[in-house]
């Protein structure tokens, strides 16, 4: 019998759905420990099949959603990347569109740019606003900034050059160096990730896309050949940050595409619902393991936005919210997403405020109850203690819990700090989320 198969990944736990051609559904909860992720997916897709009574070679089609590239952005823990731009255009990430986040908050401070000063380097190099060249690249430099960027052990390269978008023939002969010297760096040129005027929206869409490009090409590549291995022959598509899907083979050279991949994948499920129950207005709510999401559903249709921010605390694609984190000029469904998910860490800041997140414990240790060597208390350790989750054990006995390690825990690094009973920094941290 044909099946198709749904995989969500998230920060903390993954989930896999088999639906076969009569509408019988499967699923199944395993972990997002990195080191043994894919593994995972794949012994969890051949219980469900054999569960099933399904062979691999009937899937049609395996629709994959992750979570993964909006939390490398979150947490800063992307691709060590270095961005190539022309002279004089060296901190555009960081002059962005002069937009604060913040109206009225004097202390506010710019979110971090993804490339460090110190790995942006310009080339002298100019083109008009039609194309033409006002400015010949120099080649001698620009090979010699190359260089000594490839001794900075670095992951990705960004190519950003002033009026790609008309002309892309300079930034195609700089990836051409890169390419010769070091094909194993990812690779992402603006006239091809956005060929569109806004300078600093191209600049932080390419670079976005070169940060999560090695995460997503090494990860999407191991689910191929692991489903490969396990004999199913049917396309790998990921969800888009749209809504829509493309072939793993496109994602992994366009990452940007699918940096919401995860959380879309819950508002068109929710579209779904919402024409079957006749329900065509909703607001739609995601908590995961890392980050959790919120959108809206409107006569049966979701919000479309042509760019939105991740990271700085919370993503959005509002007009009212702009100058607060990392702009994508890609399509993508409206969904405002926090770093405040089961996962996140709970712990007293230096000036002895209660802090949640955006720092996520993930699957590996994952909280204290979970009992995998974690010492820092986070969100699901809080709700434990407050007695909102079983105390032994969760998914129908299949995780153990540790519910005296997370009380200690909680009592060690945050009440007793804060001057506050157990159950109150908990409640605390519950409220925060």
């Amino acid at each position: 019998m044909r099946y198709r198969v749904g995989i969500d990944i998230g920060g903390t736990f993954s989930d896999l759905v088999v639906m076969d051609e009569d509408g019988r559904v499967s699923t199944l909860k395993v972990s997002s420990a990195p080191d043994q992720v894919i593994g995972a997916l794949v012994r969890g897709l051949q219980d469900l099949q054999q569960q099933a009574g399904l062979a691999p070679v009937d899937a049609l089609a395996v629709v994959h959603g992750t979570t993964a590239a909006t939390n490398a952005i979150l947490e800063y823990r992307g691709a060590r990347t270095a961005l190539i731009t022309t002279r004089g255009f060296r901190d555009i990430l960081e002059i962005r569109r002069l937009r604060v986040g913040r109206l009225y908050d004097l202390g506010w401070d710019k979110p971090r740019p993804l490339v460090p000063r110190r790995l942006r380097r310009e080339v002298p190099e100019r083109l008009d606003v039609a194309g033409a060249v006002v400015e010949p690249l120099d080649q001698d430099e620009a090979e010699r900034v190359v260089e000594a960027l490839l001794t900075e052990d670095i992951e990705a390269v960004a190519v950003v050059l002033i009026h790609a978008y008309a002309n892309g023939e300079h930034e195609r002969r700089i990836g051409e160096m890169i390419a010769k010297r070091a094909p194993h760096l990812f690779l992402s040129l603006s006239h091809e990730v956005l060929p569109e005027i806004g300078e600093y929206e191209r600049t932080s869409t390419t670079v976005v896309n070169a940060y999560v490009g090695p995460i997503a090409d090494r990860y999407l590549g191991e689910l191929e050949a692991g489903l490969a291995g396990a004999g199913v022959q049917a396309p790998l598509l990921m969800m888009q940050s749209n809504g829509g899907v493309i072939r793993a083979s496109t994602a992994r050279k366009r990452p940007v595409q699918v940096v919401e991949s995860g959380p879309a994948g819950g508002v068109v499920a929710a579209v779904r619902l919402s024409r079957q129950c006749d329900a065509p207005n909703l607001i739609t709510v995601d908590m995961g393991g890392t980050t959790a999401k919120a959108s809206i559903v409107e006569d049966g249709h979701p919000f479309q936005v042509a760019e939105y921010e991740v990271g700085a605390g919370i993503s959005v694609g509002s007009r009212m919210f702009k100058g607060g984190g990392h702009t994508l000029r890609v399509p993508a469904l409206d969904i405002a997403e926090v770093g405040a998910g089961g996962g996140s860490l709970v712990r007293v800041d230096t000036g002895g405020g209660l802090r949640v997140g955006p720092e996520s414990a993930g699957a590996m240790p994952g909280p204290v109850c979970y009992g995998l060597g974690n010492e820092q208390p986070t969100l699901t350790d809080a709700n434990l203690v407050l007695g909102y989750l079983n105390q032994t054990h969760l998914l129908g006995g299949a995780l153990q819990i540790d519910g005296a390690a997370a009380h200690a825990a909680l009592r060690e690094r945050v009440a007793v700090p804060l001057g506050l009973d157990p159950l109150a920094a908990a409640y605390g941290a519950h409220q925060i989320a």
